[in-house]
């Protein structure tokens, strides 16, 4: 007979297997993991790396115009047949050229960001036969925009890195989770271990969202300064920057603290000023902004410029140990969240004899 370790860890990973039952079928995978759509970084490599692990690649278009787009997704497709999505910021100048090359390109699955998507992208998605996956703020949203026709759903917590919210990821689990049991709900901000994964499973998610821990894979194109500055941080050191003017809100970015979070205090006074003397209108001005991160993090993910670059990292970077391939990642992963499963059966076992 096999040891009754073996036993355990089976059952586990079968029970792992239907708590994300639904999730995985949603997106087509072995593994109910969404890939943090990160500027720069999440492009044709590491989508298809993550794909190809089991889990679910998401390009991010960031600044991408419609052509840089559509070279990505059909490069994706030429490292992959596995199921994999595109991350689209609705505030983008092209959006609908974006969509198009989504639809076009035979995308299965679209994440539209950066706030409320317009019902016009969802109807649009919908009609092509694309499932659409939006981010909910709120309950209350979620509602609003899966009567819209909104397929599935990302709550993620302030602990994430790069564009983020205010309330923290347990909250919002606990806010949304058990009142939104309709549509396929995936948790993201703050998760590097398996054991989170389990918990926000047990608590009704589909599935997980992770960026940083993919952020130094092996397949990452990052620069070796980007990674290393991953590998020595520690949770605090990830920080939301400051908003400036509260008529202007600006949607907080967590990054590592460095000269780029002095220097962007600056791109907002200057943006706001403009807007002020009439230059710009808010959406405008809120482009500039947008703007100033994607150039930005490029400087840091591409160049290597850790000082004058943006470090966009989630609090969970502290648990990037070393760098990785992305499948031994995602079987990490996977292996943290049965044994917690595990863990749980024997604790419940020990505690009723």
């Amino acid at each position: 007979m096999p040891p009754i370790g073996w036993m355990n860890n089976s059952s586990a990973h079968a029970e792992l297997d239907a708590l994300s039952a639904r999730g995985r079928e949603f997106l087509g995978v072995r593994h109910a993991i969404v890939g943090g759509a990160m500027s720069w970084l999440s492009e044709r490599h590491l989508v298809a790396a993550t794909s190809n692990s089991g889990a679910f690649g998401v390009i991010a278009t960031g600044s991408l115009s419609p052509e840089e787009l559509r070279e990505e997704v059909k490069g994706t497709f030429a490292l992959t047949d596995k199921p994999f999505g595109v991350n689209v910021i609705i505030m983008h100048p092209e959006l609908n050229e974006l969509l198009q090359v989504c639809i076009d390109e035979g995308v299965g699955h679209v994440v539209l960001a950066g706030g409320l998507p317009p019902r016009s992208a969802t109807e649009r998605l919908k009609a092509a036969g694309v499932k659409v996956i939006a981010f909910a703020p709120t309950l209350m949203v979620a509602k609003k925009l899966s009567r819209q026709g909104v397929d599935a759903f990302i709550i993620e917590g302030m602990e994430a890195g790069g564009h983020t919210g205010p309330v923290a990821t347990s909250v919002l689990c606990q806010e949304i989770l058990p009142h939104l049991r309709d549509v396929p709900v995936f948790v993201g901000g703050g998760i590097g271990r398996g054991d989170a994964i389990a918990l926000y499973l047990q608590m009704g998610a589909a599935g997980c969202q992770i960026g940083t821990r993919f952020v130094c894979a092996t397949e990452s194109i990052a620069h070796e300064k980007f990674k290393k500055a991953f590998l020595h941080a520690k949770a605090r050191d990830a920080q939301l920057s400051v908003q400036l003017d509260p008529e202007f809100p600006v949607i907080p970015v967590r990054a590592l603290a460095n000269k780029a979070t002095e220097q962007f205090f600056t791109a907002q006074r200057d943006a706001i000023a403009r807007f002020r003397s009439g230059e710009l209108d808010q959406k405008e001005a809120q482009l500039v902004i947008e703007r100033f991160w994607a150039g930005s993090l490029r400087r840091a993910v591409i160049d290597g410029d850790i000082e004058n670059g943006s470090l966009m990292a989630g609090q969970s970077v502290g648990m990037v140990a070393r760098e990785q391939p992305v499948a031994e990642i995602v079987e990490e992963l996977m292996d943290q969240a049965a044994g917690t499963l595990a863990r749980g059966r024997e604790h419940l076992s020990t505690g009723s004899g």
